[in-house]
């Protein structure tokens, strides 16, 4: 696919960017950074439920991260602190470091909305309503077909949460931390196809991995670096300049969800994939501090 760029003047552009994520902590967390460094433009976001199709065969571990990774935050956290937002804010008070995702459609000005079935007529069509210059994407669970790759003047770009042609797939960062890796990172790239993560990569943004930590205290660490890459990469796109790409190299390998086999491999190795006290912390994150 070959998309168009024109030269545009910068100080008069306003692009309209449509981006789709998930409804899960990091797709959270990652939408505050975007939608801060994004805010010259025009932005609709929209979530997918989840990730893949659901299993009746799910390990526990798993059903027990989704737990922290969606249910606690979408269920209970942030609807206490939409609830308190909407009651008059103290004259004093030291703003939250993260918004919850009606915050985040409030900083938008556009709501936030569901879309699971953005292949089909009617999700077709919601996307087509919002007339996206450029596409993001980031955790979004639903695969993009043909039709929705070609509705965007500038195409899709992908933040994959790990490195590319190596971690095709999910969880990228488990199986980072299974193989005992040294380095994960975030790849950002075009979706030309309905191919899994096989699109021309932009750029690569390795780190370290720290394996005393917590696989998604890693996962979330993923966003700040993967974030600005993205971006960096739309204010190309704003300046009529296509982000430099190449073609994916190299043995790609695809990962799915663990099996309860390896996740007692993931444990006996003094792994783990969350802590309770981290999941406080960040709940605080969405607090406003009151002052005196």
């Amino acid at each position: 696919m070959i998309f168009l760029f024109i030269k545009i003047n910068w100080k008069k552009i306003l692009m309209k960017i449509t981006i789709l994520a998930n409804r899960d902590l990091a797709s959270n967390i990652a939408l505050n950074y975007l939608v801060s460094d994004l805010a010259v433009h025009r932005l609709r976001i929209f979530l997918s439920d989840n990730v893949g199709s659901a299993s009746t065969e799910t390990p526990q571990a798993l059903i027990d991260l989704k737990f922290f990774e969606q249910q606690l935050f979408n269920e209970i956290v942030f609807p206490s602190i939409d609830m308190q937002s909407s009651y008059n804010t103290p004259e004093q008070f030291v703003p939250a470091q993260l918004l919850t995702f009606d915050g985040l459609a409030e900083s938008t000005g556009n709501p936030i909305e569901t879309l699971n079935d953005i292949n089909e007529p009617s999700g077709l069509e919601k996307l087509k309503d919002t007339e996206p210059d450029l596409i993001l994407s980031i955790r979004f669970g639903k695969i993009l077909k043909e039709q929705a790759i070609s509705i965007p003047k500038f195409g899709v770009l992908n933040l994959h949460s790990g490195l590319l042609p190596e971690y095709q797939g999910v969880m990228a960062t488990f199986w980072a931390m299974y193989n005992g890796e040294r380095n994960y990172g975030t790849t950002l790239h075009y979706i030309d196809s309905a191919a899994i993560d096989a699109g021309p990569i932009i750029e690569r943004s390795p780190m370290a991995l720290n394996l005393e930590e917590t696989y998604l205290e890693n996962v979330l660490k993923l966003y700040r670096s993967g974030c600005r890459s993205m971006v960096n990469a739309v204010g190309k796109v704003a300046k009529g300049k296509a982000p430099k790409s190449s073609t994916q190299t190299g043995v790609p390998s695809y990962y799915t969800f663990p099996d309860e086999t390896q996740l007692k491999t993931f444990t006996n190795a003094g792994l783990k994939l969350f802590d309770s006290q981290q999941a406080i912390a960040l709940a605080k994150s969405y607090q406003i501090q009151l002052l005196g």
